[in-house]
């Protein structure tokens, strides 16, 4: 295989099927899944027409992906924005599908990305920033998984925790990102905690109505990202809330505690109270510290150092954050606000500004470059 041969042509395809009319991000998943199929044709039966080859397949991925989001978002139109509390709607198709991609002969990590792809609707690129890795390498991921599965059969289902994995990054690219699959999460996610008795299903499933009672409070008249701080209360679906609570409390009950009911018992207390100068946050500390032994993840400890800040004071989280790695994702803009909250407006501002070059959407850009300017201006006048 001239592997040189196929890096030389990738441009050429990749344009080609822009000039088709593929958005970026959908050729560059279809030019991927084509680039493998060449790997294992074509020391067999190298084509002809190399250019022509990698393009008809790649064009045809390109196609099946395409028919396949359009399926997806038929499903997702039939259901409302605001998913309703009581009993669960008749059973599809999709949850069993996210059980059979989570494969046993996969890792999990593989099953996760290879289930977001191929069922959740994500591109490569969303994926990779749920995982904190470069695009590339999440292709290659997602790429060897289909080759793990390809010539076994789908017969039999993966595990709950994996599926549980599965629906949290689904629910929060849908509630964060560009994609809306919030809804669509929260609905299969009813549905798992109706056919299975599993505590950490519970948690997610009260952590997720928890999140989405906030949602029209989130952004404002304009599109902007309104902190949860700031967050007009009176704007929170209690419906909601009062549900998570519940189910919440029903799942802390059987004493196995996993790291979806920590998080939400975090977006419990947020949601308990009136204001956010009533906010718990001494017990929202406690619960980071329980989150980050289960889970020992550096997001977890960020946040964590967050509300170290609010509960002991700005220097305490800034000691809190001084023990993490810089390059995590919104380290600086976590920074900035804690160096705001310490009075220092000219570190703050200049972090806020560095952290708006690094935000994952234009929403938080323009959040954090207006903290920036408000900031700037304060000091000028």
């Amino acid at each position: 295989m001239d592997e040189v041969l196929l890096r030389s042509l990738t441009p050429g395809v990749l344009t080609v099927l822009v000039r088709r009319g593929a958005d970026f991000a959908a050729a560059e998943d279809a030019v991927q899944e084509a680039l493998v199929e060449a790997v294992r044709v074509w020391p067999a039966d190298p084509p002809r027409d190399p250019k022509g080859w990698l393009v008809t397949v790649a064009w045809r991925r390109f196609l099946d992906a395409t028919r396949a989001d359009t399926a997806r978002r038929r499903r997702e139109d039939r259901v409302d924005d605001e998913p309703p509390p009581g009993p669960v709607p008749a059973a599809d198709d999709t949850l069993r599908l996210y059980f059979l991609c989570a494969h046993p002969s996969l890792t999990p990590s593989a099953a996760v990305a290879l289930t977001l792809r191929a069922v959740g609707g994500l591109t490569t690129r969303q994926i990779a920033r749920a995982y904190l890795v470069p695009e590339a390498t999440m292709a290659q991921r997602i790429s060897r998984a289909k080759r793990t599965v390809s010539g076994v059969r789908l017969d039999q289902p993966g595990d709950v925790a994996t599926v549980l994995r599965v629906l949290y990054l689904v629910f929060n690219e849908g509630y964060s990102g560009d994609v809306d699959l919030a809804a669509e999460a929260v609905r299969l996610t009813r549905q798992l905690v109706a056919g299975i008795d599993h505590p950490e299903a519970a948690g997610l499933l009260a952590l997720m109505l928890l999140h989405h009672a906030r949602r029209a409070a989130r952004t404002g008249p304009d599109g902007s990202l309104v902190p949860l701080a700031e967050q007009d209360r009176g704007r929170w679906d209690t419906r909601l809330i009062a549900e998570g609570v519940g189910i919440l409390q029903g799942a802390l009950a059987r004493d196995r505690l996993g790291e979806f009911q920590a998080q939400a018992a975090i977006a419990a207390l947020h949601a308990d109270a009136p204001t956010a100068g009533e906010t718990d946050w001494v017990q929202i500390v406690e619960w980071y510290d329980e989150l980050a032994r289960l889970t020992d993840s550096p997001v977890v400890r960020l946040n964590r150092a967050v509300a170290v800040g609010e509960a002991d004071g700005p220097r305490a989280g800034l000691a809190a954050l001084a023990e993490l790695d810089a390059a995590l994702p919104r380290y600086t803009a976590v920074a900035a606000y804690l160096h705001e909250r310490d009075g220092d407006r000219t570190t703050a501002a200049r972090l806020y500004a560095e952290a708006a070059l690094k935000a994952p959407n234009l929403a938080e850009r323009d959040h954090l470059t207006r903290r920036a300017a408000r900031l700037n201006a304060r000091r000028d006048a």
